[in-house]
């Protein structure tokens, strides 16, 4: 799985698209990681994900989307993110209703229970 990014900078608004083509896992999270940091210490005021053609993310691309919103956040700047397809969307719900403690005894477990909820939708939305 590959994640291709495209980045569109709108000076005028101090706003930075990352166009998210494929997979956020842990093959493309350090990469992602990367990305997201070079425009965090080039000052943009927004960094917007748009997750338009995004297909996939794992914990670790959630990992590295945490981190960076907590840093520009700190920085009193904000993170965004647009476009989530269905099975996007369902982990971003999954997360925000999960309680603060700890319901998966590792990565791999919360992993496989996210490929599952993700085909599920996608499963769904092929009928």
């Amino acid at each position: 799985m590959n994640l291709d990014t495209q980045l569109h900078e709108d000076k005028d608004k101090s706003l930075l698209r990352v166009s998210m083509i494929g997979g956020l896992n842990t093959d493309t999270a350090p990469g992602f990681e990367a990305t997201l940091a070079t425009a965090i210490a080039d000052g943009w005021q927004m960094v917007l994900l748009d997750m338009k053609a995004l297909d996939y993310v794992s914990s670790a691309g959630l990992r590295v989307i945490f981190k960076a919103a907590k840093q520009l956040k700190s920085a009193g700047r904000s993170l965004a993110v647009a476009n989530r397809q269905p099975q996007i969307e369902k982990v971003f719900e999954i997360l925000q209703a999960l309680p603060d403690m700890a319901v998966f005894s590792n990565d791999a477990e919360l992993d496989e229970y996210l490929d599952a909820m993700q085909a599920k939708v996608r499963d769904l939305g092929s009928h």
